[in-house]
């Protein structure tokens, strides 16, 4: 607990000023155990990651700007689609949301801390060795893996020395991921302020809580999948080597077993988000609270059985396109409960748009349109056209980008006064929007012309019928890059130097939970008496 900080004998020094118990300097961030500390230290991480990663996606963007061979070689290309691709994923989404978890889950539930401290310490300063390696694969003999993403054999078993580093990374970053989800599970379950029953729970904590248990579930699969891999390449077993007897298609099974229940864990932690920001800005309770639980734990079990929906081009039988098809059908309907909910509680609320509502609003709009995008994936037959090209590559983003991003800039903006005690710029903040929102549809939505015209996904280059509409894709990607280093610069780094007016303990009419009952900034420690809740669990009575 960071309650270790207190041990102190009555006359020590830590006691004489009134920033009792806080360590100061380095060491404060070192050997944070304190939940609001490490929660900081993952969104700085996370924030780094995300420019990291979005400098290669703007190279990307910049070989495709127009056709035939511009900048870089087609293997260069290759490994900046892959490392983009993992390097948002692993370093920029996940530890975003986590982070996300670390600040708000027990401010929410009203615990003091998170239940294990150093291992919340932990589990963060194992992502800094995980991502200098990830991208450490740029200056390693051979250049960074060039497999996509995905890591398909038999490309991952001829790639260099860079592979190695890449699933050592990936077991890195799943050990401090499962490391967080436990921390989470159990803070949530143990250490809730009496009263707080779990239907009473905040949405967040409830995405966040299912979540957490996805990632328990899936991320050892990953390491599964990688270490195997890594038998293949260096110890002479051949799981996916066909050469000897092994089966690829086995490793895209156990990838995508994994990979589907991830998709939900980036996505199920931006719904709670938005199951805050919408009913403080409508000034109105949620609408359908219990449906929204059950909906989200209806999303979190159906992702197990939809996995081979990224598989029906490798030839399946057709009672699995089958299974497959009306399962990942069968995933809208608790996703259309989450968009009628939040549609309704709008409905005749008192709404005002600051920028968390923009943002949530948005995020509503572009993952309606990329929610029907994968349902015109989940039909095989349709699938079977639209796979290796520019369609998919639309739908992903809307869902990720727009959707998660949105979702975690929703979350910036409303909770940030509780972060740093001052009032985010709200003029800035409706720039900031706006920008990303016209950008970001003009880089993505083209994509889906283009991918309904053949042109294939992960390919340095494209015939020359498709290069009016991949400039247009082109400048819309660094449109909406310079939107997010604006956000970065003139957004986020005022409020981190204290710079703006005042915030209050509660800037917002509408917004509910125990965050607001605590002072703007939040305290060093929060909550180390549990607090007394009224009924609702919303207000503490004593």
């Amino acid at each position: 607990m960071s309650a270790v900080l207190d041990n102190h004998a009555p006359g020590d020094h830590a006691h004489d000023d009134h920033h009792a118990h806080a360590p100061t300097g380095w060491r404060r961030w070192v050997y944070a155990t304190n939940h609001k500390d490490i929660g900081t230290m993952y969104l700085v991480f996370a924030s780094t990651m995300f420019l990291v990663g979005g400098v290669l996606a703007m190279l990307i963007r910049l070989e495709l700007s127009e056709p035939g061979a511009q900048f870089f070689s087609p293997e260069f290309f290759n490994q900046l689609t892959t490392m983009h691709g993992l390097i948002m994923i692993f370093g920029a989404i996940m530890p975003a949301f986590v982070g996300f978890a670390n600040w708000m889950v027990p401010l929410q539930v009203g615990a003091s801390d998170m239940a294990f401290a150093r291992m919340n310490n932990f589990s963060f300063w194992l992502l800094i060795p995980a991502a200098l390696m990830l991208v450490g694969g740029f200056f390693m003999p051979g250049g960074a893996p060039a497999t996509g993403w995905t890591m398909y054999a038999p490309l991952s078993l001829q790639m260099g020395m860079s592979m190695d580093s890449t699933i050592f990374a990936i077991h890195l970053m799943g050990a401090s991921s499962i490391m967080g989800s436990i921390n989470i599970i159990v803070t949530i379950l143990n250490m809730r302020a009496p009263g707080m029953k779990l239907m009473k729970m905040p949405m967040f904590c409830w995405a966040w809580l299912i979540t957490a248990y996805l990632l328990v579930a899936v991320m050892p699969v990953l390491a599964g999948a990688v270490t195997m891999t890594l038998t293949d390449r260096h110890f002479g077993t051949s799981f996916f080597n066909a050469a000897n007897g092994g089966d690829p298609i086995m490793y895209q099974h156990i990838f995508w077993f994994f990979g589907h229940p991830e998709v939900y864990i980036m996505i199920l932690p931006a719904f709670g988000i938005i199951s805050q920001v919408i009913p403080a800005f409508s000034r109105k309770k949620l609408f359908g609270y219990t449906s929204m639980v059950y909906a989200i734990a209806s999303i979190a079990i159906l992702s197990f059985i939809v996995w081979a929906h990224h598989m029906f081009a490798t030839g399946m039988p057709v009672t699995g396109q089958l299974f497959f098809m009306y399962s990942t059908m069968l995933i809208a309907v608790p996703t259309a409960v989450k968009v009628f909910n939040w549609t309704a509680t709008m409905w005749r609320g008192s709404m005002t748009f600051e920028t968390p509502m923009l943002f949530a609003v948005g995020f509503i709009f572009v993952f309606v349109i990329g929610g029907f995008s994968g349902l015109i994936l989940a039909l095989a037959p349709v699938d079977l056209q639209l796979h290796g090209t520019y369609y998919v590559v639309a739908h992903f983003h809307y869902v990720l980008v727009a959707a998660a991003l949105f979702a975690m800039f929703a979350g910036y903006y409303y909770w940030c006064p509780k972060w740093t005690g001052v009032m985010y710029n709200e003029t800035r903040g409706k720039i900031h929007f706006w920008w990303s929102l016209i950008s970001f549809n003009l880089a993505f939505f083209p994509m889906h012309f283009l991918g309904l015209a053949g042109m294939p996904r992960r390919y340095a280059d494209y015939p020359a019928q498709f290069a009016d509409l991949n400039m247009i894709v082109s400048i819309g990607a660094l449109l909406f890059g310079l939107a997010q280093v604006y956000f970065f610069a003139f957004v986020v780094l005022p409020t981190m130097r204290g710079k703006g007016e005042k915030a209050p303990q509660n800037p917002w009419e509408g917004a509910e939970g125990l965050e607001w009952e605590v002072p703007s900034p939040a305290p060093f420690h929060t909550f180390e008496t549990p607090p007394k809740l009224d009924p609702t669990a919303t207000r503490i009575i004593g």
